[in-house]
């Protein structure tokens, strides 16, 4: 399996594009929780060594790599939350949590790269998409990864709040657990009521 690599940036950069974004974003299949976004821009003199897409990656790597892109990568995360997914929709969502994302970054880039095959609409800056764009580009990976960790440490707090849903291990993601215990413990208000599993609970007959 080949890696993520800076190819894609290098070529923006021969564009005159120096300040390159790596857009992701996780949280799209859940049930609970916000969708959260990040936007990283690599210093091209200290991209750290092992970056990779997220999902390839153990929790204790991620973390490691987390902190150098935080002492020499220009990061940003921000989440649309649970009423504005059920409001807009989920994609629309996890777009709007990506453009607050480059919003939140210390200097406006010059282009963002945006994984997947859509570009959030109202961005404002130049953009391309990156299908499986966190295989491919490395800016994207560091994304990837500065989205996960978040989420995943906005869902361990928010399973302290509301335990038996096991959102400290499954992220509010779908498993058979999660599921159980939304019949048998109900619905919290941080459940996405537009999804099927939660709204066929709400208003079953």
């Amino acid at each position: 399996m080949s890696k993520p690599d800076y190819t894609i940036e290098q070529s923006a950069h021969a564009q005159g594009y120096l300040r390159v974004a790596g857009v992701d974003e996780v949280g799209r299949g859940p049930l609970a929780g916000p969708v959260t976004a990040a936007a990283v821009v690599l210093d091209p003199d200290h991209i750290p060594d092992g970056l990779n897409d997220s999902k390839k990656l153990t929790a204790k790597k991620r973390q490691a790599l987390l902190e150098q892109l935080l002492d020499h990568a220009d990061v940003s995360v921000a989440h649309a939350s649970v009423a504005e997914i059920d409001e807009h929709n989920i994609l629309r969502a996890s777009h709007i949590a990506m453009i607050r994302a480059l919003e939140g970054l210390k200097n406006p880039p010059d282009l963002a790269l945006i994984d997947g095959n859509l570009i959030p609409k109202g961005l404002g800056l130049p953009a391309r998409s990156v299908i499986k764009g966190d295989a491919l580009s490395l800016s994207i990976a560091a994304a990837s990864i500065a989205a996960k960790i978040r989420r995943d440490q906005v869902m361990w707090d928010l399973a302290q709040q509301f335990p038996g849903y096991g959102w400290e291990s499954n992220a509010g993601y779908p498993t058979q657990a999660h599921r159980d215990a939304l019949r048998n413990l109900g619905v919290t208000p941080h459940h996405r009521r537009s999804f099927k599993p939660v709204h066929n609970i709400l208003y079953q007959e």
